[in-house]
């Protein structure tokens, strides 16, 4: 039976000593197993089942971390091995019982009828610069949340990589289950916004407007939930902190009202943020397990993040190729195009373009190998506030017959027929 997925709708052992931290880099599909003792064995995501393989795909790195000690066996070649006697995860745990503190004073406000102030629970925001860790802490932060029975919000502005969708979007979901060794978040109903760059800089006031729209639809949802009120948000940032990207990240915090601040690896930043009013801002060090990634790795990871989406982390899913006729889509993009003619300008001034303008993109050869998103909006004033429903890849353009064939993730017609290009693309090849 095929499965697919849904629109949102050589071998080492190594002996583990107590409070380190081991890293495998593998350079091709490797599989972990964890031997032993039963007590506190972890991926920088989630607690590692006993006596079980946790495959891990080319290019990734993972670290595994024990309170007791343990034994780990890895089946694969990888490129470096080692244990370090350092590590930060004690900050990291102190973090989360404060947090957790914070939960229960909410959920028992919440029950007395106080304020509703009072009844919110921590806004927790991970800031550092790129590669220093930002999405493992906010993964181990979520899974010790779930461990207590909360279900708090995932949310996810890192455009480059893509947490709890593809690259080039920005999403939030409940997380009601831990997320995996393999770092894949379980996903009930996400809000996904569609950017459609891996970078803010190509659309600054696109990317503010979307990270409006997506705290004010979470604000709406905690008003009618107090647990999930309760429980918060865990809010992962990008990793452009200078500049321009300061700035985006002070209009995060603030569009969020996150009022914890947690800064990885980066006296700089911390030293920025630690004047803030209303935020409480911690410095924590960066764990000795975090890489380093070159841009051509990072791009590889972008590519195999989407070729996850249509085939699974280990291809267990099977996508599917359809045909649509030109005139059955309509197809758009976000920014672009002048405010008003020349003519209606000033004497000496130039046009502007509108960031925030939808223009119709017509269809033709230059769409091919384009991830489209696939709008919920019913009308085209609508795309700009709409979330998306999924996407697809374009596969093939043909001319003469006006048709378009792409590759859905799941059988069927497209839940809606206004769907959104960027700059994002994607071949199999």
């Amino acid at each position: 039976r095929r499965k697919c997925r849904g629109f949102a709708d050589s071998s080492s052992r190594r002996r583990r000593s107590s409070g380190s931290r081991w890293a495998p880099i593998p350079t091709s599909t490797v599989a972990v197993a964890a031997r032993g003792p039963t007590r506190r064995r972890s991926s920088a995501h989630a607690r590692l089942p006993l006596a079980t393989w946790i495959p891990i795909s080319a290019h990734h790195n993972i670290a595994i971390f024990t309170w007791k000690g343990a034994t780990v066996e890895v089946d694969g070649v990888s490129e470096v091995e080692y244990v370090a006697d350092e590590t930060p995860m004690v900050s990291y745990v102190n973090v989360h019982a404060v947090l957790d503190g914070r939960r229960i004073r909410a959920i028992k406000a919440a029950a007395s009828g106080s304020d509703i102030n009072s009844t919110q629970g921590p806004r927790v925001m991970v800031v550092g610069p790129t590669d220093s860790g930002k999405n493992s802490l906010s993964s181990m932060l979520l899974n010790w949340a779930c461990k207590r029975s909360w279900k708090p919000t995932f949310v996810d502005l890192d455009i480059g990589q893509g947490s709890i969708s593809i690259p080039g979007c920005i999403a939030a979901t409940p997380v009601k289950l831990p997320i995996d060794a393999a770092g894949r978040t379980p996903l009930e109903l996400p809000l996904v916004y569609f950017y459609g760059h891996t970078t803010p800089s190509t659309n600054i006031e696109l990317y503010k407007v979307l990270l409006k729209e997506m705290a004010e639809t979470v604000e709406l949802q905690f008003s009618k939930n107090i647990e999930s009120r309760a429980a918060g948000m865990v809010i992962n940032s990008m990793g452009w902190i200078e500049g321009v990207g300061y700035e985006l990240l002070l209009h995060a915090i603030d569009t969020f009202k996150a009022d914890v601040i947690l800064v990885q690896g980066q006296e700089k930043l911390y030293s920025m943020l630690k004047g803030k009013r209303n935020v409480d801002v911690v410095k924590l060090h960066k764990s000795g397990g975090v890489v380093s990634r070159s841009a051509k790795v990072r791009e590889l990871t972008r590519s195999l993040r989407i070729r996850d989406y249509f085939y699974g982390s280990v291809k267990g899913l099977s996508p599917h190729a359809y045909t649509v006729n030109f005139n059955d889509i309509s197809v758009f993009r976000i920014g672009g195009g002048p405010q008003a003619p020349r003519s209606a300008l000033p004497i000496g001034a130039e046009p502007v373009a509108n960031p925030i303008r939808l223009v119709t993109v017509s269809i033709n050869r230059e769409l091919l190998h384009s991830v489209l998103a696939v709008s919920y909006a019913k009308e085209q004033d609508q795309i700009l506030s709409s979330n998306v429903a999924g996407f697809v890849n374009v596969i093939d353009i043909d001319m003469q017959r006006k048709v378009l064939t792409y590759l859905s993730p799941c059988p069927g017609e497209l839940p809606g027929k206004l769907l959104v290009s960027g700059t994002l693309t994607w071949s199999e090849s």
